[in-house]
């Protein structure tokens, strides 16, 4: 520990490593989400009262991933500097915290009506309605929208100069950001966890100890638990941990507490910004779950591509071909 000058910081690696993260997660988030979505509409009356939560989820993807170009130009084509306003600058990180929570929120939700359709079947038959999931859904764009309202309240530029849009805040109101970021980490991250991983742990148990449980149901739920254990292990984990680090060490750095370790949590922060990013496209690994014959609608898919890709290649020789003979006519004549 040094108290008396801090290492520099590398903050220039945010404008070299985010952009690239940005615009490849913008592409196949569109992509995949538009699929998704897609095959959510086919699937409809198949999947119940889940695919309420399914298309919100999808929703709240989709609004996230169009302020990427935006965040695109700022770390990439400006050298760091918001041209945008203070207002678009804080619902750009609006749109970011509600995508977030929301999807964990919504992950939750579709967690929990998986466990009573399978361990409780009967108490529930009947009971789960479609404006049930309708008035969850709603509760919890509200809860995460007033959940993430504080965030907005804090400056997200410095005070004499409106060229910046922080991700969390300045310097001046660090400390109170960082006791908000705790807070908002136990409600919107750490208790979901919890009842995620109370849920599953329970399918996990009934599925395993009953033996008149269809296999295909155990498979399907099996792959819905790995997609979950990916999104949170790669996404939602790390950017926890690490996001309160790198607060934690900007309010000690403010005090003249220096560590070592400041540098590489930062860098670790940064990267893990881009990594969260990616739930916005994996969260279409949900609607793999749900849909079994999303595979054969992929293998069509391609093929549909490669035999449009054919048909213009051959089309293109053709013309090739004929442009050549024309010529060769033109000579002979």
């Amino acid at each position: 520990m040094n108290t008396t000058s801090c290492q520099s910081i590398y903050f220039s690696f945010q404008t070299r490593f985010l952009p690239p993260v940005y615009v490849l997660v913008f592409i196949i988030g569109l992509v995949a989400n538009g699929w998704g979505l897609k095959s959510l509409k086919h699937n409809w009356k198949k999947l119940g009262n889940i695919s309420i939560f399914v298309l919100n989820l999808g929703l709240a993807d989709v609004l996230y991933l169009l302020t990427l170009p935006f965040l695109i130009i700022y770390y990439y084509f400006t050298g760091t500097k918001w041209i945008f306003g203070v207002a678009f600058c804080k619902f750009t990180r609006f749109c970011f915290n509600v995508n977030l929570y929301c999807s964990i929120g919504f992950l939750t939700c579709i967690s929990v009506y998986r466990y009573l359709a399978i361990v409780h079947p009967m108490r529930v038959m009947g009971r789960l309605t479609v404006t049930h999931s309708v008035a969850i859904s709603v509760l919890v764009w509200l809860l995460v929208s007033v959940q993430s309202l504080p965030d907005m309240v804090f400056p997200k530029t410095l005070s004499n100069q409106t060229e910046k849009c922080f991700d969390t805040t300045s310097e001046e109101y660090v400390e109170d950001y960082l006791k908000y970021s705790l807070g908002w980490t136990f409600v919107g991250f750490c208790l979901p966890s919890l009842i995620i991983l109370g849920c599953y742990g329970h399918v996990i148990v009934f599925l395993c100890y009953k033996k008149n449980i269809d296999e295909v149901l155990k498979q399907r739920s099996l792959k819905y638990l790995m997609v979950l254990i990916l999104l949170f292990s790669v996404c939602y984990i790390p950017y926890h941990v690490l996001k309160n680090l790198n607060l934690l060490s900007r309010v000690l750095t403010k005090h003249k507490i220096c560590h070592e370790w400041s540098n590489g949590v930062y860098i670790a922060h940064q990267i893990c910004r881009g990594v969260v990013c990616l739930n916005s496209a994996l969260n279409p690994l949900v609607y793999l779950h749900v849909n079994e014959n999303i595979f054969t609608q992929l293998r069509h898919f391609l093929q549909r591509i490669c035999f449009s890709v054919m048909e213009l290649s051959s089309s293109s020789q053709q013309a090739v071909v004929l442009e050549m003979h024309t010529k060769e006519s033109g000579l002979q004549q």
